[in-house]
């Protein structure tokens, strides 16, 4: 008897946490501070590098920090970056002449801190990922190869990694010219992957034709890959964000955003609020609604209407996705936090093993919680959202 008195205290005890847990962005950002506690946390068991997914979740951080002023949000920007940026501004473990683009994104992380605390560790890192991008092999047109070890390849993944940290850098340093350099980006981007029939983007472009995944006529990557289109999308209100008011380069961006949306809606699940891992096979076998995407598109399309680049109407597409999201993906944990489930850990192109983006190769990705990549997106679209709806 006392002992099924104590599992029912205990069970009602659990339903009190978990109804109590917190939810939104505090709550996955008490996720990140419980698990990651810091860079070393973050790669249990592995070497410690430098990687673009610690950058998106640091994304999540500071737009909270932004909005609610909590000291322990800047504190764990703060903490995260300290670990690689040297007194004298090196990054441990960045190799600047790999030229790989993903390890542009945590610039925007380390200008955070250098606008807080004027430290001149965090400008001298800054300075070197811009020599990155100075240096970053380029095609004929001009656009950012992926990586040097990817050649003549354009990647929409590629626009989130560089874009938004090159056009703040722009900013804060007046060097206004370089807009001109950062519009032709995404112009060329949309230009050499969008399909006119769906308004979708393809994961990537090569315009020397010569990968094995590459179309032989158009140089485009076989299937619409859901966070692909993501990251172009957050990296789009990023970087506009960023433009001097009135340059010609915005109203670029903003008719690309304009089509893009209209995308992301069409192809938005009416069933779940949310988007397939796939795109355009909502009903091919094995394709799933993917939480990573789902979130990318929830951040940039409220945030989009937030700036004034979209028009109001996208708020119900906003509001049915962000409550798809909750409901598909987010658990709340014993802890008092909450769970991300439904992220699609990686995905690419060529390279060992090879990955053809099929439509199968897609589907064959882990599954996982709590990916980084997932859980900053989420931090971003629940932020957006909740501004949105105190309004």
């Amino acid at each position: 008897m006392r002992y099924r008195f104590n599992f029912v205290i205990t069970f009602l005890l659990i339903l009190a946490l978990k109804s109590n847990a917190q939810t939104g962005a505090a709550g996955m950002a008490a996720t990140c501070m419980r698990i990651w506690k810091d860079s070393l946390s973050m790669h249990p068991g592995n070497p410690v590098r430098w990687t673009y997914d610690q950058g998106v979740i640091l994304e999540g951080f500071n737009a909270l920090w932004q909005r609610t002023g909590k000291q322990e949000y800047f504190d764990y920007i703060k903490k995260s970056m300290d670990h690689f940026i040297e007194p004298d501004g090196s990054i441990r473990t960045y190799k600047l002449k790999d030229y790989n683009i993903d390890n542009v994104k945590n610039g925007r992380a380390i200008l955070v801190l250098y606008k807080a605390t004027k430290d001149p560790k965090y400008k001298k890192a800054a300075d070197l990922l811009r020599e990155q991008l100075k240096g970053q092999p380029r095609t004929h047109a001009g656009g950012f190869w992926h990586k040097q070890r990817y050649p003549w390849q354009m990647w929409l993944d590629g626009l989130y990694m560089g874009e938004p940290f090159y056009a703040e850098y722009a900013a804060m340093t007046g060097e206004t010219e370089d807009f001109k350099d950062i519009t032709r980006q995404f112009v060329l981007m949309e230009a050499h992957s969008r399909d006119p029939k769906t308004g979708l983007l393809y994961h990537a472009w090569d315009e020397s034709k010569e990968q094995r995944w590459a179309n032989k006529v158009t140089g485009q990557s076989p299937n619409f890959w859901g966070r692909a289109m993501g990251w172009y999308a957050m990296a789009l209100v990023d970087a506009m964000e960023q433009y001097p008011k009135g340059h010609p380069g915005k109203d670029s961006l903003k008719a690309i955003l304009g089509r893009l949306a209209v995308a992301v809606q069409r192809f938005q699940d009416p069933k779940t609020g949310c988007w397939y891992q796939v795109l355009d096979k909502a009903n091919g076998k094995g394709n799933y609604v993917e939480a990573s995407a789902s979130c990318m598109f929830v951040y940039a399309l409220a945030k989009g209407m937030r700036l004034g680049y979209l028009p109001s109407s996208y708020k119900k597409v906003v509001n049915k996705g962000y409550d798809g999201i909750l409901k598909q993906f987010i658990r709340k944990n014993p802890e008092g936090d909450i769970t991300l489930g439904g992220t699609v850990s990686v995905a690419g192109l060529g390279g060992e093993p090879y990955r053809d983006g099929s439509y199968e190769y897609y589907l064959s990705e882990k599954v996982i919680d709590n990916d980084p990549k997932g859980v900053g997106s989420y931090i971003l679209a629940a932020n957006e959202v909740e501004m949105m709806r105190k309004k």
